[in-house]
């Protein structure tokens, strides 16, 4: 027996959907060859369909739930309030606060078990969608959408359509019922479908009296009066669906039995899978899913051309405008989808909408990658393979783009507002999003696989030392000696490799100089937060489409200095530049500070060596070693540990010059010990007892002498 759901649906009380569902569950059951379980699932009306019916109240299903899988098949029958031997009634709840005593998979193996027995199952589901609705709507032949010739009605009906569009429910799937409709009302039904912009499936009359007499005597007027206009209406609907094959007959998972008779309970089957069936269904339909965007692309490009909708052009809509392109879009692709197959329910509908509406007007799956605040940075190795770091771990998602030329035209969309191109001629770029994030892509012919993306996430958060010190990154001892030797104005590099966390302990670091000074900021792609308000900000910029035009950080760094800085902060010191930044620090600039990539503090002397070398100016190692030895006077290192936390490493001061060698030594330093049961790095940080060269510095610039040199740790 072919088994359906016809789910009942109002934007608001007293629409008239319940005694409509009555109703149509007299007229069907009188039609069918079946029985027709009526079931209220109206949460904030409880019991209204019983008292229509004239029935007692029952025992709920969310009372019901946690004994289903305890009952036999007659004691689940006897659950049933019959109204007649082909209609029964069961509610939902008792009272509106009893919601949660009913799960979603709790409904659904309801529908398994109801299937078996009921050739029509009509759901009065309320006005608002709930979890434990959504089952019944999302598994309904049709869900019949009740409103009235009223204004407010309309208005929101409106909303509550939307709300099926948003959940990306077939636009084929939601009917409308029109209730208490009258010809002669200023509210015609051109009106009503020009307003909710569907059909009307039906127009039920205004009978004022005899509903009020059916209500009273507790018997739906298709019984009371199987001759009124109302009842005729009925049963003309009711052939409607059962005639015309319109309705879709409901596939759901048969409820087993066990031994004893019981029923079993098929809850969270999916959790007890193993991994490598879930990998397996997952990569299936990955790949289905795939083709399915992929047809969906094609055809919706057809309909509008996307590549003119730059980030920037987006941005500079207003929200209306905005708002209208979306919805104009999303609606072509429901109308897309409504037209093929293959799709796996609501949900899976819903994520189509959204990763086909990304890539048509954002940036694709990246949207939800950038959204999540656990994500520091974003990998594309193709369009296939995509990776994240969180908390200093890489992992690969299982999001992808359609094709390379969807991926494409994400970067392009990227490059496009600061006035870059990717091609050919030129298949490499820097960039930076909105946000700050910055962004490297590399294209074929360079990109074997198809095009490359790396997005490092711009923090929102501006971080204190007291978060480093949470995070285990530095010790309070730590903080406070940087705290004293930022505010006595040395010179500081900051030490370490790519992805150790250099700009962000610049950052907090900053955080220490005085607000009356004057902070010039030099980077290449901006991503220092300064908290002062006194900061020049200044960006390297590239060369133009023609290859000119370019703007160096060397000449930057040069600039600041016709800026009567107090402070300088170059955010990365990669080449030539390191030469003015010395020279800067041996100018009178003391308290300026850079980072530089390097995996100690005796590789960051060399490093900054050969980085000064960069500059043409040929001079000797000595004289290079002897800037060095005098212009910087603290390497902070940072490192990544295999546990992936970052870490404070290093606290060195550069003591000065002795045959040709920088001499350095230890502050602070953190010693490993090896790894917990959770493969966690054990270490600890420690004082080396090193009493630093400049520590009389800290009295003659009257900045409060640091507990480790004090004597009055913490």
């Amino acid at each position: 027996m072919k088994s359906f759901i016809l789910s009942i649906f109002g934007p608001k009380s007293g629409v008239g959907k319940t005694t409509f569902a009555a109703n149509l569950a007299l007229s069907l059951a009188r039609t069918s060859k079946g029985k027709v379980m009526l079931l209220d699932m109206d949460a904030h009306d409880c019991g209204d369909l019983a008292i229509l019916l004239g029935l007692p109240s029952a025992l709920p299903l969310s009372e019901l739930a946690t004994k289903l899988h305890l009952m036999t098949p007659i004691e689940f029958n006897q659950a049933f309030t019959a109204y007649s031997d082909k209609v029964s009634l069961v509610p939902a709840f008792r009272h509106p606060d009893k919601l949660s005593g009913l799960s979603p998979d709790h409904v659904e193996t309801y529908l398994g078990i109801l299937e078996n027995q009921f050739q029509y199952i009509i759901a009065d589901c309320g006005s608002s969608i709930e979890p434990q609705n959504l089952p019944i709507l999302e598994h309904s032949s049709m869900v019949l959408f009740c409103t009235t010739p009223e204004i407010l009605a309309l208005n929101r009906s409106v909303h509550s359509l939307n709300e099926f569009q948003s959940l990306a429910f077939p636009s084929d799937l939601v009917q409308i019922i029109v209730n208490q409709f009258d010809p002669k009302s200023p509210i015609s039904e051109t009106i009503i479908r020009q307003k909710l912009k569907k059909d009307c499936l039906a127009l039920l009359p205004q009978e004022v009296e005899g509903m009020n007499q059916a209500v009273n005597k507790g018997t739906p007027i298709f019984q009371m009066d199987p001759r009124s206009t109302y009842s005729q209406v009925i049963d003309k609907l009711t052939s409607h669906l059962t005639s015309k094959n319109i309705l879709k007959p409901i596939a759901l998972d048969e409820a087993p039995l066990s031994k004893d008779g019981t029923l079993i309970l098929k809850l969270g089957d999916k959790a007890n899978a193993s991994s490598e069936q879930v990998d397996q269904v997952s990569q299936d339909d990955l790949d289905r899913l795939e083709d399915v965007k992929r047809k969906i692309h094609n055809r919706l490009i057809e309909v509008m051309d996307f590549r003119r909708f730059s980030t920037e052009e987006l941005s500079k809509q207003d929200q209306k405008t905005l708002e209208d392109l979306r919805s104009k879009t999303r609606e072509a692709i429901l109308n897309i989808l409504d037209q093929m197959g293959g799709i796996k329910g609501r949900d899976e509908r819903q994520q189509i909408v959204k990763e086909v509406l990304d890539e048509a007007l954002a940036l694709g799956p990246l949207e939800d990658l950038l959204s999540n605040p656990d994500i520091s940075e974003i990998l594309v190795n193709r369009r296939d393979q995509i990776f994240v770091e969180k908390s200093g771990r890489l992992t690969k998602t299982r999001l992808r783009f359609t094709t390379d030329k969807q991926l494409l035209g994400v970067i392009e969309r990227i490059v496009a507002p600061i006035g870059r191109r990717i091609d050919e001629k030129t298949p490499m770029v820097d960039a930076r999003l909105k946000d700050g994030s910055r962004v490297h892509a590399i294209i074929p012919p360079l990109a074997i696989d198809g095009p490359m993306l790396t997005i490092r996430k711009f923090s929102r958060t501006i971080l204190s030392p007291d978060h480093l010190i949470k995070m285990g990154a530095l010790t309070e001892d730590i903080a406070d000696f940087l705290r004293a030797c930022v505010q006595s104005r040395l010179n500081i590099i900051i030490s370490g490799g790519t992805g150790t966390g250099k700009t962000t302990l610049l950052n907090v670091l900053s955080r220490f100089i005085p607000s009356q000074e004057r902070i010039l900021t030099v980077e290449d792609s901006a991503e220092l937060q300064l908290s002062q308000d006194h900061v020049g900000r200044l960006e390297a910029r590239p060369p133009n489409l023609q290859g000119e035009g370019a703007i160096p950080i060397r000449e930057l760094v040069r600039n600041t200095l016709r800026m009567r800085p107090d402070r300088i902060l170059v955010g990365e010191c990669r080449g030539a530049e390191a030469l003015d930044m010395l020279q800067a620090m041996n100018t009178g600039h003391d308290g300026s500070m850079t980072t530089i990539h390097a995996n100690n503090a005796r590789d960051c002397v060399s490093r900054l060596e050969t980085l000064v070398m960069f500059a043409g100016m040929d001079l000797p190692s000595k004289a290079i070693r002897e800037q060095i030895a005098s212009a910087i006077q603290l390497i902070v290192q940072l490192s990544r540990l295999s546990d992936g936390t970052r870490k404070i490493t290093g606290v060195t001061e550069v003591c000065g010059i002795e045959e040709n060698q920088i001499i350095l030594q230890d502050i602070f330093r953190f010693r490993e010990r090896g790894l917990d049961s959770e493969n966690k790095v054990i270490g600890s940080f420690q004082a080396t007892g090193i009493v630093p060269l400049f520590a009389d510095r800290f009295r003659r610039k009257g900045v409060q002498m640091p507990r480790i040199l004090s004597g009055s740790k913490s």
